[in-house]
């Protein structure tokens, strides 16, 4: 599959969805306040270089699932140890995060159930669908829960 591919069947696929395009990479919300996206699909080193995005037409696929989706793929993640910086895949297991067509945590935020994939194939992007779904899910009633908060929030304080 190519990105475009992607883009198009995330933006059809969920109501309500903001999709912003940053130096070439692309961040899907829910919220409109876009405070934290619920996929990417990333197309250069910006952001880490474990991926190897430098390679021509490499990209990657990052989604955040919840907890419990994570650790049936993976396994529960890793503690971080004294003196370790940056968050890292949250896992011990070996992964080749240049691979294509491979499902894995996610190199930099898999402690916070990101999991990711460089150029899925149409087969393994129809598996993550339901990831990409429970992820839009996430991002939705964490978003719902804030502004039921903040409309509540001021109105409770006047009283």
């Amino acid at each position: 599959m190519d990105p475009e591919e992607i883009v198009t069947w995330i933006t059809g696929a969920f109501d309500l969805i903001e999709h912003v395009e940053t130096d070439g990479n692309r961040f899907f919300f829910f919220d409109p306040d876009q405070l934290f996206p619920f996929a990417t699909l990333v197309t250069n080193d910006l952001y880490d270089r474990e991926s190897g995005l430098g390679r021509p037409g490499v990209y990657r696929l990052n989604i955040g699932v919840g907890r419990q989706t994570w650790v049936e793929r993976f396994g529960e993640p890793t503690k971080r140890q004294q003196g370790e910086h940056g968050l890292g895949s949250g896992t011990d297991a070996t992964f080749d995060f240049r691979a294509l067509d491979v499902v894995m945590p996610h190199p930099v935020y898999g402690r916070q159930h990101w999991l990711c994939v460089l150029n899925p194939s149409e087969t393994t992007f129809d598996t993550l669908k339901p990831a990409l779904a429970e992820a839009y899910e996430i991002d939705r009633a964490r978003s719902l829960r804030r502004r039921s908060g903040a409309e509540a929030g001021p109105a409770s304080r006047q009283g």
